[in-house]
């Protein structure tokens, strides 16, 4: 059983709840037990955190660490936080419906902390496939067919 935990650290409206974040990150997981946290930031946390960790000077959507420490009697998964204004920045931008956007973008964080990546073409094909059967088994459309030009 995992223990997912949300925080937001920006004000709620337009946020899914912890409660939704949860399912969706619980489909992500599928069999996978383990604990971790999703936060919910705004554009600042998001730059500082990009530009610490991954020498990107700029906002966002999405990252993910790993957890790699000790081992505890319970399994932990890691951290994901999710830049808000981001978020609805690239709905908008690619005209998608903000709920997906968001659904993907939890799903995505999930992936990566079971280790799927996207910085090699075969591995990004995996990662996207993965991310279509699991939106897809929550209702969800295909999250890259409008980025792939194909709607």
């Amino acid at each position: 059983m995992s223990e997912i935990q949300v925080q937001r650290r920006v004000p709620a409206a337009g946020i899914p709840s912890a409660a939704t974040m949860r399912v969706w990150a619980t489909a992500a997981l599928g069999a996978v037990a383990g604990d971790l946290t999703i936060r919910v930031v705004d554009a600042a946390e998001s730059h500082d955190l990009n530009l610490r960790y991954r020498h990107k000077d700029k906002p966002t959507n999405v990252l993910s660490f790993p957890y790699d420490g000790e081992t505890f009697d319970v399994a932990v998964l890691g951290d994901i936080v999710i830049c808000a204004d981001v978020v609805e920045a690239e709905a908008k931008e690619q005209r998608k419906e903000s709920r997906a956007h968001w659904a993907h973008m939890v799903v995505h964080g999930c992936l990566h902390l079971l280790g799927y990546d996207h910085e090699v073409d075969a591995e990004a094909e995996e990662m996207e496939r993965r991310e279509r059967l699991i939106l897809a088994g929550l209702g969800f459309p295909d999250p890259y067919e409008v980025e792939h030009g194909d709607a």
